[in-house]
């Protein structure tokens, strides 16, 4: 009898070791490139004031995770718990509102607001699911035409915009420090100072969208309440960007950062992609794109 127990136990055991997940599609690091577990990093994300998950915008395990970190947030807090995201712009918060409000049905809000290509496959779930538990949506990115105007002619080209107009964008002038090395790394994509094809109104066109997402994030900020940030993961990577101009104006802000990358093999974070973020997703780069 001792010996079938045992022999029934060996051969279940061989089939858990068959069925093992031999081909994972992520893997999560910590800053110093050692594997931690999701539910690890959801226990933090609760005591943050705010959560940046910077995303591959064409990576469809970013956004099953955005949705996943979202919905574990809401149950673990009560529902206190605020999203933002750079994929919508401020000037649509009225419509996303009403929305919210019931004025209006999903499907013509669809049709009233700016929408990212990928919307449906990608965005849509995290705003039917911010709409089924009442959970408030921001927009917090500068409308593009804005930040088009400071890619063509430097933050002096906001001057001339209406008092209304500037309602949507960070107060001005935008605080900008041209040494971050994002902002520097921008411009050495252009060919550096002294390039022909140098163009300094690139960083600047960031900086304006990192300091707008980061002015309606404090906007919005309560106590009590986390507000998960969804963004381009060069919008917080490094602790730069959006992160930079949260803490610039309140340094006492507990901010947690999640970075994504992709890599051939995930086993090990490569050194390039360690201390990007408090986590980092590190992503098999054969995973399915949403475009």
């Amino acid at each position: 009898m001792v010996y079938k127990f045992f022999f029934v136990a060996a051969l279940l055991l061989s089939f858990l070791k068959a069925f093992q997940q031999t081909k994972p599609a992520y893997q999560i690091y910590d800053t110093t490139g050692k594997v931690i577990a999701y539910e690890q990093m959801i226990k933090e994300c609760q005591t943050a004031d705010v959560v940046f998950f910077g995303e591959l915008h064409n990576n469809s395990i970013c956004h099953w995770l955005e949705y996943e970190v979202l919905n574990d947030l809401i149950k673990a807090r009560d529902k206190k718990v605020v999203a933002g995201a750079e994929m919508f712009e401020a000037d649509n918060q009225l419509v996303i509102n009403e929305l919210f409000q019931h004025l209006i049905p999903m499907s013509k809000w669809e049709e009233n607001v700016r929408l990212w290509p990928n919307y449906s496959t990608d965005y849509k779930p995290i705003v039917e699911l911010c709409y089924q538990n009442g959970i408030s949506l921001i927009a917090t990115n500068i409308p593009r035409r804005y930040a088009a105007k400071v890619a063509k002619g430097g933050f002096e080209s906001l001057d001339s915009l209406s008092d209304e107009a500037k309602k949507f964008i960070a107060p001005l002038p935008i605080d900008y420090n041209p040494e971050l090395p994002g902002y520097k790394g921008m411009l050495e994509m252009t060919g550096g100072m002294g390039s022909p094809h140098a163009n300094d109104n690139l960083p600047k066109a960031q900086a304006v969208k990192d300091a707008t997402m980061a002015y309606f994030i404090l906007k919005y900020l309560q106590q009590g309440t986390i507000i998960i940030h969804y963004n381009g993961t060069y919008h917080s990577n490094n602790f730069e960007g959006i992160y930079w101009y949260l803490k610039k104006h309140n340094p006492d802000l507990n901010i947690l950062t999640i970075a994504s990358v992709e890599q051939d093999s995930i086993s090990k974070l490569t050194p390039e992609n360690k201390n990007l973020a408090d986590y980092t997703i590190c992503i098999t780069t054969s995973m399915t794109k949403t475009y």
